[in-house]
């Protein structure tokens, strides 16, 4: 063999080494919304190389308009799903919070290949639930997306509330399965679980073949997380419900997401403590004990609420930063 081909299966070596560095799992993207005014329910970016200190892009500003493609003129709680088909999927809450907290008929649902171009599709449920109790319904709240591999569809769960005498007098997570587009929801929602209290905010992720489903409740402790483990998305009243509340701490919380560390076993759990300002974000090594790893506080511009955090690519991450630039980490 003579030098040039030697040199010619380095390079080759090489390229292939840099594409699979590539399509492996290097950053985070964390997406969310900042506050209640119609200016601050827009969809924020910001990106980590360690899944704990985040930097926002585009100076902190929206990486997209409400008013271009929700109803109501405002999002909030933006969850985003890597898929197996190279599509992204995300769901928001279609509201306006300055329009009251009973101004929420819907959702929006959301499809991209790059998390920078994406389809929208409004879903009012007043509209394509007419004629039922669903379309009495004032608030859509927190829906996120799973893959159901029993149904072999993308489950979209939320929950639901009715102001005054309406049908559903207390918030209950459920669900409905997408169309094959992603533009909508086929058949009338289901109750995903039965919980004695109020449930809002549920995040469903997978480790080691369980499902771990985290949601937020209230009663005499407060605003707090608690947790389901379960074997299928299905037959609630076999899941366990683990003892206590997630969070290492008694402050009131909501809109947690729950993401692995890449290179590790741990995960991290990350909430918002919006009554006294401040955003958490916990290390776990089984989804069940937690460590509090951070407290940012939510001023100048990283000011997250509810939102999801995603593992990308190298390749992803030099897009998106140079598509929006990149803040200073904090």
């Amino acid at each position: 063999m003579n030098t040039r081909s030697i040199w010619l299966i380095i390079i080759l070596m090489t390229c292939l080494s840099c594409t699979r560095t590539d399509d492996g799992m290097a950053c985070y993207l964390f997406a969310y919304f900042t506050d209640n005014t119609t200016a601050g329910q827009q969809v924020c970016y910001a990106v980590s190389e360690n899944g704990l200190d985040f930097a926002p892009l585009n100076g902190g500003k929206p990486v997209m308009a409400s008013d271009t493609i929700s109803q109501s003129g405002g999002i909030r709680d933006p969850h985003i799903l890597r898929c197996d088909d190279g599509w992204f999927r995300m769901v928001l809450t279609d509201m306006d919070w300055e329009r009251g907290k009973w101004s929420n008929h819907g959702i929006v649902m959301m499809k991209s290949r790059d998390l920078i171009h994406w389809e929208h599709h409004m879903v009012d449920f007043h509209q394509i639930y007419a004629g039922t109790r669903f379309a009495e319904v004032n608030a859509v709240w927190a829906p996120q997306t799973v893959y159901d591999p029993e149904a072999g569809r993308y489950m979209v769960y939320f929950s639901l509330h009715s102001a005054d005498d309406g049908p559903f007098t207390r918030d209950a997570v459920h669900y409905a399965y997408a169309n094959a587009g992603f533009t909508g929801l086929e058949g009338e929602p289901r109750l995903l679980f039965d919980y004695p209290d109020p449930t809002i905010d549920t995040d469903i992720v997978m480790k080691d073949g369980l499902y771990h489903i985290f949601f937020n409740t209230w009663g005499k402790d407060g605003l707090m997380r608690r947790q389901f483990i379960a074997r299928d998305l299905h037959h609630a009243d076999e899941w366990e419900l683990v003892p206590g509340h997630m969070q290492p701490n008694d402050l009131a919380s909501e809109g947690s997401t729950a993401y692995p560390l890449i290179g590790s076993d741990d995960w991290i759990l990350c909430y918002d403590c919006h009554r006294d300002g401040i955003f958490q974000f916990c290390r776990t090594s089984d989804l069940k004990h937690f460590t509090l790893e951070r407290s940012t506080q939510t001023e100048g511009n990283f000011t997250p609420r509810h939102g999801s955090v995603i593992q990308i690519t190298r390749k992803e991450y030099r897009e998106l930063t140079g598509r929006y630039g990149q803040g200073n980490p904090l």
